[in-house]
């Protein structure tokens, strides 16, 4: 079943525990950020101490309400245009609750090569997310057979990844 409109908004709001995503992609390309991406190259930067819109807003009250919401971002360095602007937005993502990790394969291999990029919810549903090659997206289908491969997926995910404040602490220097 693709999933569209509301049905993938519900996803988000009717989760009970964890919403979590593995992205495995160096760009996305999403229509509604082609303006931001073409100011973060012209050197725009948002101040992420006082940035604040209804996805921040959203992860406080998940965090109050007791959930989770994570991803992990597979990469390899030097990063590419979209991932430098896509970390800007992480750091107040991060603030306001998200659990971000970078998994850096750079000079080695890649525990998840081939797995495509996914989102699980309360560890019992899949959505795959279906791109392009160029990172376009085409479809989010929900997946009907067993989700224990993508619960493993998430634990090697998370046990070869960083925190995003780690990773970019060590970008810095």
């Amino acid at each position: 079943m693709l999933l569209d409109g509301e049905d993938w908004a519900a996803k988000f709001r009717d989760f009970q525990q964890e919403a979590w995503r593995l992205e495995t992609l160096p760009q996305y390309r999403v229509p509604q950020e082609a303006e931001e991406i073409e100011a973060f190259l012209a050197g725009e930067r948002i101040d992420p101490h006082a940035y604040s819109n209804e996805y921040t807003d959203d992860l406080k009250r998940i965090r109050r309400e007791g959930k989770s919401k994570g991803r992990v971002h597979v990469v390899t360095r030097p990063l590419s245009d979209y991932l430098r602007y896509e970390f800007m937005y992480y750091r107040p993502h991060a603030w306001a609750g998200e659990d971000i990790r970078i998994m850096d394969v750079t000079g080695r291999p890649n525990p998840l090569a081939g797995v495509q990029d996914f989102w699980s919810f309360d560890r019992s549903q899949i959505v795959l997310m279906n791109y392009g090659e160029d990172g376009t997206q085409i479809s989010r289908e929900v997946f009907e057979g067993d989700v224990t491969p993508f619960l493993e997926y998430q634990r090697i995910a998370i046990a070869e990844s960083v925190p995003f404040e780690e990773y970019v602490k060590g970008l810095d220097s």
